[in-house]
């Protein structure tokens, strides 16, 4: 479904990204993971046309995006949660999820999709007029998932999803991951807490200074020693 070939990407005169190779296949949950700075956010970014400038191939679903503004490649499918969530304040959580709504290219009724939600959310399910700035931040998460869940995506990709929430909704964050999976979303994630991650994900790419340095079953990795000592603590 995704193919990344000799990916580069810029901020400025930085160069990040130093000829990324990555592959996700329909129906798989792959993670990303790497120390601090190996360019992981940098990734989801140019897959998703965020960096000031990038060189080589996203293919997704069989046709180079690499030229296409961001929202051509949302509107074929791609979704994004970035780490920072943007949950709109002064909005309720509702609102927020009418605004995912606006930007899908699906038809679906708003009683049809906050059914979705409610199903799949429970928690949102019972604070939809509440407003969603004055949630916890695994809440806010958990919108920021289900606001780009409302269009349908293809392939969802998800950067750090745990980055400062409790411990209890983690687990139930992740949880919902694997479920969402084995209902067909091809996801990508980019996550910190690596043992977690690997738990749930089929395969991973492990980064470091912009670069792919190791590839494998999510399993396999696992079981390696001197990965888990090496990037498991980060």
């Amino acid at each position: 479904m995704l193919k990344v070939e000799k990916l580069q990407a810029w901020y400025g005169r930085s160069h990040i990204l130093q000829g990324i190779d990555l592959e996700v296949r329909r129906g798989e949950l792959v993670c990303l993971i790497g120390r601090n700075g190996a360019g992981k956010t940098t990734t989801l970014r140019a897959i998703m046309g965020l960096t000031g400038r990038a060189d080589g191939r996203v293919i997704f679903d069989g046709q180079d995006v690499l030229k296409l503004p961001t929202h051509k490649r949302n509107g074929l499918g791609l979704g994004y949660v970035p780490e920072e969530r943007r949950i709109v304040p002064g909005m309720s959580v509702r609102d927020n999820l009418r605004l995912g709504l606006l930007a899908s290219h699906h038809s679906a009724s708003e009683a049809h999709v906050i059914a979705e939600i409610a199903e799949t959310f429970p928690r949102l399910a019972e604070r939809l007029d509440q407003d969603a700035i004055t949630m916890s931040g695994g809440e806010q998460q958990m919108l920021a998932i289900a606001r780009a869940l409302v269009s349908h995506p293809k392939l969802l990709m998800l950067d750090e999803p745990s980055e400062g929430i409790m411990p209890v909704l983690v687990d139930e964050m992740f949880e919902l991951f694997a479920k969402l999976r084995d209902r067909g979303t091809t996801i990508l994630l980019v996550e910190q807490n690596v043992e977690l991650a690997l738990g749930i994900a089929d395969r991973a790419y492990i980064m470091d200074q912009g670069e792919i340095v190791h590839v494998d079953s999510a399993h396999a990795l696992l079981a390696n020693e001197e990965i888990k000592e090496r990037y498991c603590a980060v």
